[in-house]
């Protein structure tokens, strides 16, 4: 089914996810990797509710679901998720969301520092219950095949692993926890192999040294992901045919019983998992010249689709150019009032005119809920899932505003 015929049938902007397209990666990334492998995936790319069900359900292995709030929690829930597949990240976790989150059956969690850990024994102790804990990493070293860099600086993220020996105590007695394993995660959007398995087996290495100072065995040994997708472009998903061989060599050095499950053995991913699945349709709203550049002017900005661009992590998009079809370098830019809501500088585009519809390829991870959904009050893109050439789910987030009553009130 053609992304602009939806776009006919239910407007502008639309985000069209292919779940088909999320269960074929969902296949090609548990094939990249070694027998019995778990795969989490991070619901911060996309967590509509449809293509996560997709990511768990139908044949072959299941994803799990690493997540980092009630929000995506009850998405999870909703998605069919049992607690006991839910991984619960991130560094500033409050009581209320651990209880939510305890009560509604999660029992790991990712320990980011030993304060974290302490707070997540807290809230499993309210609930009479023992919480399994990783202790995120932040290791000192990374490997010398890769000049990308996800650890090894000052971070709100992990405990610095040379601090590890010296807090193993202390770790290892927090009421209402216990150690179940490790939680590394050193690189994202690896499109180079030899840097990816470089840094997995180098995070295996550290894991193992890891072990040796905490003094407890490891049950889950999550090494993090940086599986790649192209953001916005044209373009397919990265393939990793050495991955598997080279894991297992790593493992079978540094965990020789990895094999027989000691550890398990896990990977995350976000938009290796759904980044292909969406596109972007947009409407041409204005053309305009400007000191001799071209603007094209959409109605999804930055509000709709890269919202992450202020933190200067927005790749350049392109367009569909049908073959043959002249382009000229032109601008691409949304509807709000602020300089900042530019999608594309200086891009090859088709001649556009108001009203044509422009499509975004591989739109679909860190789309509506993680651009600047709410600013100026504009309307949120409508999303539609199909699957087998059929719609299965029309929706969109609405911004709803609800009141509390005040103390005092006479209502």
């Amino acid at each position: 089914m053609e992304p602009t015929e939806l776009a006919r049938q239910y407007g502008t902007p639309l985000y069209v996810y292919d779940l088909d397209r999320a269960r074929a990666a969902r296949r090609d990334l548990f094939g990249w990797l070694p027998e019995g492998f778990e795969v989490f995936y991070a619901f911060k790319a996309n967590p509509h509710v449809d293509l996560v069900r997709a990511l768990r359900d139908g044949e072959g292995p299941a994803c799990k679901a690493e997540i980092s709030s009630t929000g995506e929690l009850a998405a999870a829930l909703e998605a069919g998720y049992p607690g006991s597949d839910i991984l619960y990240t991130g560094p500033g976790k409050t009581p209320e969301e651990l209880s939510e989150a305890i009560g509604a059956g999660v029992r790991t969690f990712s320990a980011e520092s030993l304060s974290d850990l302490e707070h997540i024994g807290g809230a499993a102790l309210e609930h009479d219950t023992v919480a399994d804990c990783l202790l995120r990493i932040n290791s000192a070293t990374a490997s010398a095949t890769t000049s990308i860099r996800m650890t090894g600086a000052p971070t709100q993220f992990g405990i610095d692993s040379e601090t590890v020996a010296g807090l193993a105590g202390q770790l290892r007695s927090v009421p209402g926890t216990r150690i179940a394993g490790l939680h590394l995660f050193s690189q994202s959007n690896a499109a180079d192999e030899e840097a990816l398995i470089g840094e997995l087996t180098h995070t295996i290495k550290v894991a193992a040294a890891i072990q040796e100072d905490l003094g407890v065995p490891l049950r889950l040994l999550d090494i993090g992901g940086g599986f790649s997708v192209p953001y916005a472009q044209h373009g397919e998903r990265h393939r990793y045919p050495k991955l598997r061989t080279e894991l297992e060599a790593s493992l079978d050095l540094h965990f020789p019983q990895w094999r027989e499950g000691a550890p398990r053995l896990a990977v995350e991913s976000g938009r290796y998992l759904s980044g292909d699945s969406g596109t972007l349709v947009s409407r041409v709203s204005n053309v305009k010249i400007s000191r001799g550049k071209k603007f094209v002017i959409l109605d999804a900005g930055i509000n709709t689709f890269g919202g992450m661009s202020g933190l200067g992590r927005l790749l350049p998009v392109s367009v569909q150019v049908e073959a043959g079809e002249e382009t000229e370098k032109a601008s691409l830019v949304g509807p709000l009032c602020t300089p900042g809501d530019v999608l594309g500088r200086g891009i090859d585009l088709p001649p556009l005119e108001d009203g044509d519809l422009v499509r975004i390829p591989n739109a679909g991870a860190y789309g509506p809920t993680s651009s600047l959904l709410m600013f100026l009050g504009r309307p949120a893109p409508t999303e539609v899932a199909v699957s087998g050439g059929k719609v299965v789910s029309v929706s969109r987030i609405e911004h709803v505003r609800t009141y509390r009553s005040v103390e005092g009130d006479d209502a």
